[in-house]
């Protein structure tokens, strides 16, 4: 026992000890209460029990309500016992030890205390046990007790014993027995009185008086014997009494005790002090009962009582047997025990009553009766052949005595016995047969010395008659019995017929084994018993029987050589090798038998060494034939090759070991072929210069029918073979052989093409050339061509394939290249083995049994042409066309599925292929990837229950694997890796799990070569390194868990491959931490994996330069869309990780992390990653607002959802919102304002030229989406104002169409009509001033169609001026920061800002603001700037619309300005450029006269008097009305100063004032006739200054008037003037005006009508008449009537002239 056991042990004692304490603590506490209680509460119940139990001594009391209380206890535990099962009950036991201790010191008390106990009326049955328990103890522990005592115990004891009620009451008869019983070891005499006094002849006892006699005669042998005889009489009176069953077992049971008692009596005789009876006289008292119990209880029909009967008999025969006279009594009653075979009786226990009585027959030599030898042989043989019956438990046993009881009747009645057994031969029973022959191999082999030869000859001949029988049962008796006559020493009685048997036997077993039919298993079954059975007796023969003969030899050598059935070779290999070894030491050899041998026809040496190894090759099929064979060629090397016999003793020992040391389960085939080859090798080195090696190929070449295919033995033999020629030394018959190896072949067998192709690759190692020409043969005898193939001709039993036969040569080839010898290689592998490989492949259908034997012959090839080691200057010609016609078959398999391994295959030639001279190109290297790369990951997963796919699947990975590796290593640099993983990239990105998988994984894979390669000393390229690990990063989160893993171990390895090329901080705490995600990403959460992506985003950021980060992101963004929303997601959480944490740090690179951005956020569908990119792009923004809006500015048009999306985004944060709107405005107000020089990138950015369309686009999405409720107060007059400067340089000319360099590179089409800068600007416009939130303001820019004055560019300055109108009455607010601003934009270098800010001055210069605001002294002067100007007309106009607006917003300061107001105002006039300005400036000086005095005027009243004389008669009505009405103010005007000047001006510009008062302009004619009549004064005639007339005539009509009676005072007055009128009025019949030449024709005429006769002779009448003749060519009516009209006038003056003049008087 060990150390650790007996500490478990002594732990366990220890444990009990305690347990066994505390419980006898508790039991002592628990008796104390109760007899507390017992003695205060519970007096009168002890008085009552006191009562049963009679009187009691005081002193006694207290133990005995101890031992009550106890007893109580233990019932209590039995029932609990009773109710939760049977276990260790710890109280119950220790309770009853209190007792048993109380006993060793009050005997006495403690026993009277259980008798009385016992008496209670009414006590249960449980507590009588438990105390009868008790007192067996108590009493085996005191022995001898008071007499009184004992005498009280065995009455109640035998009383209860009596009392037998049913059940409970039988448990408590058993107790009292059994109490009796330990009371009679030391009170013999009083226990025996009170039974026998119970047993009287003649009446019938109780049960248990009976068995308690018996168990008292066991007990105590000696003491009993005295009382045996009367004992066994008495009971003998009571068997015709004894009825019942039970009292029968009873008596039975007693029986077989009381005589197994005497027969130990006998025994040990003389231990006894006094004899009582003999051997003898007992016998005489038994036998009646036997005669009794045979005859009439053995009939009984209960199975009990027969069972009973017949147990007891066996002792009962023990004592009658050995007396002579019983003995032949006994014989008698033989029948009646084989009766009871009949019965249902369990046969065993008759069987060995019969054997008890046979044995003793042939011991006392005193044989049964002849007469009942039938009747026991038949009754005995039936049970031997027949089967026992369900019931019987002892059929086996049974089965045995059985035996014994033929083994002794042999002994007895040989003869007799034997002709039984021939005449129940007779029968064709098989079972009958079988069970006869089993005895018959009993007998024999019973070592009996007294069993006569005579016996052993009588069962050999019931054999011999038998051995016809061939049914399976049958001949494995016969088998078995000459096996036992063998091992019996009866080896010459089997000499003939049984060897003979033998051989048959093993033979035929064999035969039916290896030709057995699949429907029949039972029987095969029963052959292969047949057949153990047969090697079994061989064994024993060959190892027993002395003297074999020569034939059974042969017998044996041959069934070695010629069986199918595999399984028997060991034990007939034992066999020979002990024969062998008998003959070889010369033991029981026949001098006369070995003459014989010579002369019989033993297997060739080569034969039996060829079958051997071959067969050695599987060494433990067969119960381990390998040993048996291996010692048997050790045993006859001197018959098999004696040149070989010292080698083999040598090596067969080492082979032996091998195989000894290992199990079918441990052992190595290739290893253990490859020292059988070795050993063969080995031993032809022994017969070198002889033929051996050649006969050895021969039989071998024999022995490859004898084996199926496929076999590990025939795999061998065509391995041995191949060795074995390649040592050939005559070439000639080395060909013949491999040419009928190549006929003989099925090449439609895998197996068999297979191993011919292995045994000609290994005869090449030493005949190249000879394998070559053999091939070259084979292929001209069977005809091969293009347009033939007569290969059928020569197999009429399987015709060959034109493919099959073409893989198998091709295979040839590249074998024989593989084994060839390196040197004769290189000179023979362009030509002819490669290109026969070729030839073949090309000259055929190409289906996958060739595909798959080209590529393994590619293979076999290039490895053996890469395993030559100096290689330097070979140069493989046939690498191109080997290369074309793999990747034509790789792109010819389908890529959804995978039937064969021919891609995996055709990898792996090209792998080896890219080994070799010449090297492949870098655009070969990567086609040669993308092909193979397409070929495989393309293939879906297959399923888990399809084991032959996956294989497949897994051997494609493996050579795309080392094919990607191979090609690798020939561009193990940057770039490499570059392309590798650009080949790799769309498959990483693809939407199917298993492609990316499987992506990843060969990602890893190279990736890791790559790192432990040495370019990882070259450094990545910019941005390589970013780009690797952005293509990586999406998939860390894929659904699929391989996926994250494999990118997970990507990413580590990138990581360590850019730390070991720059001084990077990676270290073990984050490779740690990189662990710790690692594991994180393994969890199914998807939130935790994310968390995980994250966390490692983070922690990887700080190992990127910038423009790491941005090629990165660049990728993450090509990423989008690629994969499914959870690569999406990961990739955007990647570039929010790397923009939080590097942002500030990216300046120079945010424009390109824009681009990258915006560029693929059109293609993001889902909201979520569409808002964190754009969280991105704002997170970017506000670090680096400027860059960000530039970028975002120059984003093409129309505005794309995309990019509004971003826009809404930085609208939802409203300071944010806020302060892009500034820059925003900021933009449009740089092109206004002068160009500065940038001093900061930010600047740079700001400054740059975005598209102006563009950002009024952004404005108004900013607008239109900020809050409702802001009304943007410090925005709205920044903002107007800027949006109107847009406005106006939108209408210039120069700026008509918006400059989109970015629309007409994406878009071929037009702008659209809504996009352009006045729609947008005026919808930007419309949503500022919807914020003002007034109606009033709102109804009059609708009203007044202020947006479309706006809109139109002829219209746009009366738009702006309405517009500035309106905020100066509804945004009142805003005027002084819209004032400054107007003049911050006239002073402006852009034309379009100065305009369009100048006309806001017009609006605010006729409102007080800006005097009110001290603006009004700039104003001035940039609007006599503007008035100077002469680039642009418009400018010019407005800033003189300023100027003489002054009198209307600051009347008061127009004096104070009058001389620059006045100044610019008649510049305007002097040099009339346009209409416009001087229409402009005449208006402007009438708004100033209004103000002034002809005081302040000055010296610039002459000059307005003249500069507007000048514009009557101006071709623009504008003009002239503009002209008329400034005539008319300086007429209000002047003074006494300048009245006679004015008064000149009138009368110079009375005749334009008189006609244009029939202007065609109405207004024209309006204004000049109210300016007419306003300088009438000038002329002194106060009669004109009011037209007369009716008020009811026209105009005309009254003018007509006007210019009669002004004629007519004229004349009067002034005729001079009145003549000068007339020369000036007939030049306006010239005039361009039709109506000016009317009124001139009809003022001429009412002239001339007026005029005094000294005037009209000074007229030039022929001049005027030309004048008006010319004017009858008018082509307006009106004036050649008017014209004519006045020709009729001056015809009537010229006759008046002439009728005045003297001619004319005279």
């Amino acid at each position: 026992m060990c150390i650790g056991q007996r500490a478990e042990l002594f732990l366990v004692v220890s444990f009990c000890l305690i347990q066994k304490r505390t419980l006898r603590k508790e039991l002592e506490e628990e008796m104390t209460e109760a007899i507390t209680e017992a003695a205060v509460d519970s007096s009168e119940e002890v008085s009552e029990e006191r009562d049963d139990l009679g009187t009691f001594e005081s002193d006694d009391s207290g133990t005995f309500q101890q031992v009550v209380n106890l007893l109580d206890i233990i019932d209590s535990e039995s029932a609990k016992t009773d109710t939760t099962g049977a276990g260790l009950d710890m109280r119950k036991t220790l309770a009853s030890v209190i007792i048993t201790e109380k006993a060793t010191t009050e005997p006495s008390v403690v026993i009277n205390t259980l008798i009385r106990c016992l008496q209670v009326s009414e006590i249960s049955t449980r507590r009588k046990v438990n105390i009868y328990n008790i007192l067996q103890e108590i009493i085996q522990q005191e022995g001898e007790l008071e007499e009184q005592c004992v005498q009280r115990l065995v009455a109640i004891a035998s009383k209860e014993m009596r009392e037998i009620p049913e059940m409970e009451g039988y448990m408590k008869a058993e107790v009292a027995s059994d109490t009796l019983v330990a009371l009679s070891r030391n009170h013999f005499s009083l226990v025996m009185y009170e039974l026998q006094h119970h047993l009287k002849p003649l009446n019938l006892t109780d049960e248990f008086v009976i068995i308690t006699l018996a168990k008292l005669a066991n007990s105590n042998v000696f003491e009993f014997m005295p009382y045996m005889g009367i004992t066994l009489a008495t009971i003998f009176t009571m068997l015709r009494l004894a009825n019942e069953a039970k009292i029968r077992q009873a008596i039975c049971g007693a029986m077989e005790t009381f005589c197994e008692t005497v027969q130990f009596y006998l025994k040990h005789l003389e231990e006894s002090v006094y004899p009582v009876m003999t051997e003898e006289q007992f016998a005489l008292k038994v036998f009646p009962m036997y005669r009794y119990f045979v005859t009439v209880w053995l009939r009984h029909h209960n199975p009990e009582v027969k069972l009973g009967v017949i147990r007891s008999l066996k002792p009962m025969l023990g004592l009658l047997l050995p007396n002579d006279d019983l003995r032949e009594q006994v014989y008698d009653y033989i029948p009646l025990l084989l009766a009871e075979y009949q019965g249902g009786l369990e046969a065993l226990f008759i069987t060995q009553v019969l054997r008890q009585i046979l044995e003793v027959s042939v011991i006392t030599n005193t044989p049964v009766p002849q007469m009942q030898l039938h009747t026991i042989f038949t009754e005995l043989h039936v049970q031997v052949c027949n089967k026992a019956p369900a019931q019987h438990q002892y059929s086996s046993q049974n089965l045995m005595e059985m035996v014994h009881c033929f083994v002794a009747l042999a002994r007895s009645y040989p003869k007799e016995l034997m002709k039984f057994f021939f005449s129940q031969m007779e029968t064709n029973k098989e079972a009958v047969r079988v069970g006869t022959l089993n005895l018959i191999r009993a007998i024999v082999s019973a070592d009996e010395p007294r069993m006569s030869i005579r016996a052993i000859y009588l069962a050999i001949r019931v054999v011999k008659n038998t051995i016809s029988d061939t049914r399976s049962k049958v001949r494995m008796a016969i088998l078995r019995i000459i096996g036992q006559l063998a091992l019996s020493g009866y080896q010459e009685r089997i000499k003939g017929w049984g060897l003979k048997y033998v051989s048959v036997q093993l033979t035929l077993s064999t035969y039916k084994l290896t030709n057995r039919r699949d429907n029949f298993y039972l029987r095969d079954l029963e052959e292969r018993m047949v057949h153990k059975v047969t090697m079994d007796t061989v064994k024993i023969i060959t190892s027993s029987v002395s003297g074999m003969t020569n034939e059974f030899w042969v017998r044996l050598l041959c069934y070695i050589m010629e069986t199918d059935y595999m399984e028997a070779l060991t034990p007939i290999c034992i066999s020979l090798t002990n024969l062998a070894e008998h003959q070889l030491h010369g033991q029981d050899v026949d001098v006369s038998m070995a003459g014989k041998s010579r002369q019989v026809d033993l297997p060739a040496p080569q034969k039996l060494l060829a079958r051997l190894l071959v067969l050695m090759s599987s060494p433990y099929k067969g119960e381990g034939r390998g040993i048996a064979m291996l010692n048997l060629l050790r045993t006859l090397s001197q018959s098999i090759a004696p040149s070989m016999a010292n080698m083999w003793e040598l090596e067969i020992p080492l082979l032996v070991r091998y195989l000894e040391e290992h199990t079918e389960f441990t052992w190595d085939q290739k290893a253990w072929e490859d020292k059988l080859i070795q050993f063969l090798r080995n031993s032809l080195k022994k017969t070198r210069g002889s033929s051996w090696s050649l006969r050895l190929s021969k039989e071998l070449n024999n022995q490859i029918a004898s084996f199926d295919s496929p076999s590990l033995e025939k795999g061998f033999l065509y391995r041995a073979l191949g060795f074995t020629l390649a040592t050939g030394l005559e070439a000639s018959k080395v060909e013949v052989l491999l040419l009928e190896l190549l006929y003989k072949t099925d090449y439609s067998n895998d197996f068999d093409r297979e191993g011919v192709i292995l045994c000609f690759g290994l005869c090449a190692r030493g005949q190249v050339k000879t394998v070559l020409n053999v091939l070259h043969d084979f292929e001209d005898r069977i005809q091969e061509s293009e347009q033939s193939w007569q290969i059928s001709a020569w197999r009429k039993d399987h015709p060959w394939r034109r493919e099959t036969v073409k893989s198998a040569l091709m295979v040839m080839y590249s074998c024989v290249a593989s084994y060839c010898h390196p040197q004769l290689l290189l000179n023979l592998v362009d030509s002819p083995i490669t290109a026969k490989i070729i030839h073949h492949y090309v000259s055929s259908c190409q289906d996958i049994c060739l595909k798959m034997a080209f590529m393994k012959s590619v293979v076999q090839v290039t490895k053996a042409i890469n395993n030559i080691k100096d290689l330097e200057d070979f140069h493989f010609a046939q690498k191109t066309t080997l290369t074309s016609i793999i990747v034509a078959v790789i792109e010819a398999e389908p890529t959804d599925n995978l039937v064969s391994p021919v891609r995996a295959l055709a990898m792996e030639a090209l792998s080896h292929l890219s080994k070799l001279k010449p090297f492949y190109s870098t655009e070969e290297n990567s086609e040669l990837m993308d092909i193979s790369i397409h070929s495989v990951i393309s293939l879906q997963l297959p399923g888990e229950d399809n084991e032959s796919i996956k294989t497949l699947y897994a051997n494609a990975l493996s050579s795309l694997e080392r094919l990607m590796e191979s090609l690798l290593q020939r561009q193990l640099d940057p770039r490499g890796l570059q392309e590798m993983v650009q080949l790799l990239e769309k498959w990483i990105l693809s939407e199917k799990e298993w492609e990316r998988e499987k992506a990843m994984n060969l990602h890893l894979y190279l990736m890791r070569i790559y790192v432990h390669s040495t370019a990882v000393c070259i450094p990545l390229k910019m941005g390589q390194f970013g780009t690797m690990v952005g293509l990586i990063a999406p998939c860390t989160c894929d659904a699929h868990q391989g996926t994250r893993m494999a990118s997970m171990n990507v990413l580590s390895s990138l990581l360590d491959l850019h730390a070991s090329q720059t001084c990077s901080l990676w270290g073990p705490s984050k490779e740690k931490e990189l662990e710790k995600c690692k594991g994180d990403t393994q969890s199914t959460d998807v939130e935790k994996i994310f968390c995980a992506s994250s966390r490692i985003a983070k922690m990887v950021c700080t190992e990127f330069n910038c423009d790491e980060v941005v090629s990165l992101i660049q990728k993450l963004c090509e990423n989008i869309g690629a994969m499914d929303l959870q690569h999406d997601k990961a990739s955007v959480t990647w570039i929010g990780s790397f923009l939080q944490m590097r942002a500030k740090e990216l300046e120079d690179k945010v424009a390109e992390i824009l681009s990258a951005i915006l560029v693929h956020l059109p293609v993001v569908d889902h909201p979520e990653v569409r808002r964190l990119l754009i969280e991105g792009i704002l997170l970017l923004a506000h670090h680096h607002q400027e860059t960000i809006l530039t970028s975002l500015l120059r984003q093409p048009l129309p505005m794309e959802s995309h990019l509004a999306e971003v826009w809404l985004a930085v609208s939802e944060n409203v300071p944010f919102a806020r302060t892009m709107l500034h820059s925003l405005m900021g933009r449009l107000q740089s092109r206004f304002s002068p160009r500065v020089s940038a001093t900061s990138k930010a600047d740079i950015w700001r400054l740059a030229a975005v598209d102006p369309l563009m950002t009024l686009c952004t404005i108004h999405l900013l607008i239109q989406k900020l809050d409702e409720n802001d009304k943007l107060p410090d925005f709205l007059p920044d903002l107007t104002y800027t949006l109107l400067l847009q406005l106006g340089s939108s209408h210039r000319p120069e700026t008509a169409v918006p400059v989109l360099k970015m629309w007409k590179l994406v878009h071929t089409a037009p702008l659209p009509e809504e996009m352009n800068l006045q729609r947008v600007t005026i919808k930007s416009m419309q949503l500022l001033f919807k914020r003002v939130k007034s109606q009033h303001l709102a109804r009059a820019l609708d009203e007044q169609a202020v947006w479309d004055l706006l809109q139109d560019g002829g219209t746009f300055l009366e738009g702006v001026s309405l517009l500035a109108r309106l905020c100066m009455q509804h945004v009142a607010g805003h005027r002084q920061r819209l004032a400054e601003l107007v003049l911050r934009g006239m002073d402006s270098e852009v034309l379009s800002c100065r305009i369009s800010s100048t006309a806001v001055c017009v609006e605010f210069m006729s409102d007080p603001v800006l005097y009110q605001e001290k603006l009004l002294k700039p104003a001035v002067l940039l609007l006599e700037k503007g008035a100077d100007q002469e680039e642009d007309e418009a400018l010019r106009v407005l800033s003189l619309r300023a100027l003489g607006n002054m009198a209307l917003g600051a009347p008061k300061k127009v004096k104070q300005y009058r001389k620059v107001l006045l100044e610019k105002c008649l510049g305007a006039l002097r040099e009339p450029v346009s209409t416009s300005v001087t229409a402009e400036g005449m208006e402007a000086l009438t708004k100033i006269l209004a103000e002034l005095r002809e005081g302040d005027v000055g010296s610039s009243f002459d000059a307005m008097s003249e500069q507007c004389r000048i514009f009557f008669d101006n071709e623009s009505e504008l003009l002239r009305l503009k002209a008329f009405i400034l005539f008319g103010k300086l007429a209000r005007v002047v003074g006494m100063s300048k009245k006679h000047f004015f008064k000149g001006e009138v009368k110079k510009a009375w005749i334009p004032l008189m006609l244009h008062s029939q202007d065609p302009c109405f207004n024209a004619a309006q204004a000049c006739m109210a300016t007419m009549f306003q300088c009438v004064h000038f002329w002194g005639w106060k009669s004109l200054q009011h037209p007369s007339g009716p008020s009811d005539t026209t105009t005309d009509d009254k003018m007509i008037v006007f210019q009669t009676t002004m004629c007519s005072i004229l004349t009067q007055k002034k005729p001079a003037v009145l003549y000068s009128f007339l020369l000036e009025t007939m030049a306006y019949v010239k005039n361009n005006l039709s109506r000016i030449r009317i009124a001139a024709c009809n003022l001429a005429g009412i002239i001339m009508q007026q005029m005094s006769t000294h005037y009209l002779k000074k007229l030039n009448f022929p001049a005027l008449r030309n004048s008006l003749q010319e004017l009858q060519l008018d082509p307006d009516p009106g004036v050649r009537r008017a014209a004519l009209e006045t020709l009729e006038v001056l015809d009537s003056c010229s006759q008046h002239r002439l009728l005045a003049s003297p001619q004319g008087m005279s």
